[in-house]
């Protein structure tokens, strides 16, 4: 049960860690004005709920099979990514809206935001990866 958690966990942590580099590479197309302001946000808007969700499930996961310190781990970054979705103001497209993005320096904090993320979950792959094989050699030795 427990090397099944963590595979699950893997599993999400991998799309996790491609919607970060997704994030990070429209980004920086808008950066270099390679796509309009208006495009970008669209794309990446798209995607603001599913990587809440993988980031909740990874958080409930953890929780569900008491796994505290990776619970505690994956805590302020599903806290973040739902208040960031809840305080969208009234009018804007999205998290990401078309109008701010290129004010006051919204585009490098997103970029930023985008960085730590990837960060964050490359961390996570390896614990969760070191967890796995730990879970997984315990069962077989139990049998």
């Amino acid at each position: 049960m427990e090397a099944a958690v963590f595979i699950l966990s893997l599993i999400d942590c991998c799309a996790l860690i491609f919607l970060s580099v997704y994030f990070i590479i429209t980004l920086s197309d808008l950066e270099c004005d390679y796509i309009n302001a208006r495009a970008c946000c669209s794309k990446l808007n798209k995607w603001v709920i599913p990587e809440l969700v993988g980031q909740a499930l990874a958080t409930v996961l953890m929780l569900v099979s008491m796994h505290w310190f990776i619970f505690l781990l994956n805590v302020p970054v599903a806290s973040w990514n739902v208040y960031r979705y809840v305080k969208v103001p009234m009018g804007n497209m999205g998290v990401f809206d078309p109008t701010e993005i290129h004010n006051r320096g919204q585009l490098k904090s997103h970029m930023k935001e985008a960085m730590i993320k990837l960060g964050f979950h490359l961390l996570c792959f390896f614990i969760y990866l070191y967890s796995t094989e730990k879970a997984t050699k315990t069962t077989l030795y139990d049998n």
